[in-house]
């Protein structure tokens, strides 16, 4: 049996992803404790708890005559990886909403890190350059190189509000496109110009340069992303006829 912190969690889901699939609309009101109570065969307590969840979550509020949904744009970040999960292929638009968020984000903490950074991190960062050059044409294999180096700047930041959105903007993010194994079509010389920039960047210790040479990657990453996942519905659809 379900310990009630778990069946609160599950009811939360639940009605977390009735929400989003508009099941009930904005402004519209929840059943009453005793039915949801009754419907999952739990007590007033377990439901109460499930509500508070969704209630964090941004996406509903007591108001006097009971619970209401609320618009989706007042929901916190934390609905975001429920969203992405709703559908077997994501939602194109949103995949690239996030990415646009994450490059300028990464503008952000590059620009700052390297602003910041030591002599002694600089080393660093040349040696992960170094790493990074050795897979410049396979953009698979560069990934974790590019990932590693994002984590160390990340780390040298000292913007804590934007390292915090990143956390959280990663944790929505990543999580779900791990899943899906996406594998955006980038072409080779996209991974040099990278590292190339990115080579003349820590030369100079040129935030603006850096930042500007990881926001274009980025923009080439998301047409490729685009691409993919257009195809994998076109497949999906396909199967499911």
């Amino acid at each position: 049996m379900s310990s009630p912190n778990s069946a609160s969690h599950e009811i939360a889901a639940t009605l977390r992803n009735e929400i989003l699939r508009d099941q009930y609309r904005v402004g519209e009101r929840l059943p009453s404790e005793r039915d949801l109570s009754s419907r999952f065969d739990v007590s007033r307590g377990v439901i109460r708890e499930a509500l508070s969840q969704l209630e964090e979550q941004g996406i509903i509020e007591t108001q006097p005559g009971g619970v209401r949904v609320k618009p989706i744009e007042q929901a916190t970040l934390a609905i975001l990886g429920p969203m992405l999960a709703l559908q077997e292929i994501p939602d194109p638009d949103l995949v690239d909403q996030f990415l646009e968020i994450f490059t300028l984000l990464t503008r952000l903490t590059v620009t700052n890190a390297l602003r910041h950074a030591s002599d002694d991190q600089m080393i660093q960062l040349n040696s992960l350059l170094v790493e990074l050059k050795k897979n410049a044409d396979n953009m698979e294999a560069m990934r974790p190189g590019w990932e590693s180096m994002l984590n160390y700047l990340t780390s040298i930041n000292t913007n804590l509000v934007a390292k915090l959105i990143g956390n959280d903007v990663k944790a929505q993010f990543v999580e779900q496109m791990m899943k899906l194994e996406i594998r955006p079509n980038l072409k080779p010389e996209a991974g040099r110009e990278l590292a190339k920039s990115l080579e003349i960047a820590f030369m100079r210790r040129d935030g603006e340069l850096a930042a500007t040479a990881f926001e274009k990657h980025f923009g080439q990453l998301r047409l490729a992303i685009q691409d993919a996942l257009e195809n994998m519905q076109t497949v999906y659809r396909k199967q499911a006829v």
